[in-house]
């Protein structure tokens, strides 16, 4: 069975982290105020957009399903977005201290959430979503993509093996 449709916005930001845990502690106030859930996603280590939109999607569904791994909705969207059941390995999906390129997921995204946001990050346009040649061989690396698996599906195809090791992770489970 398909679990109900959820809703969601994504937005692309930016922010310099001092202090991780103060920020973080920033977001979960948010989003309880709002009863919303309030994703964070280094844009540097996902393959785009669609990435992000794939983690949210299976979180999601784990959790209707009652088969999700982790205690909350955002680690598990994390979990997601990199492809594992290690939380350790997950957790730099996330916010970092320096400077963070984020997809930012609200779900759902009432009026006045994405003001409060702003407050702390600075929300842009979307980024140039093509995968350049050191983000290509840093995705590779982070999901285990070999050569001869970019040799068999292409340079081009680096997206598509990426959102498959997304999917993989729930028969991994």
């Amino acid at each position: 069975m398909e679990p109900a449709l959820f809703s969601y916005e994504i937005g692309y930001a930016e922010v310099t982290i001092r202090d991780r845990a103060a920020l973080l502690g920033v977001l979960r106030e948010i989003a309880r105020s709002y009863a919303a859930r309030i994703v964070c996603f280094d844009a540097e280590k996902l393959a785009g957009r669609v990435h992000a939109e794939a983690a949210l999607r299976h979180a999601h569904r784990a959790f209707a399903q009652g088969c999700a791994i982790s205690n909350s909705f955002e680690m598990e969207a994390l979990l997601y977005a990199a492809g594992t059941r290690q939380c350790n390995v997950a957790v730099p999906f996330g916010l970092h201290e320096g400077k963070n390129l984020l997809y930012v997921c609200c779900s759902p995204a009432p009026e006045g959430i994405w003001k409060d946001l702003a407050l702390h990050m600075q929300f842009g346009g979307e980024p140039d979503e093509r995968i350049s040649p050191e983000k290509a061989t840093r995705l590779m690396a982070l999901f285990d993509i070999t050569p001869e698996e970019i040799a068999a599906t292409g340079q081009d195809r680096i997206r598509d093996l990426v959102l498959e090791r997304v999917a993989l992770l729930d028969v991994s489970k």
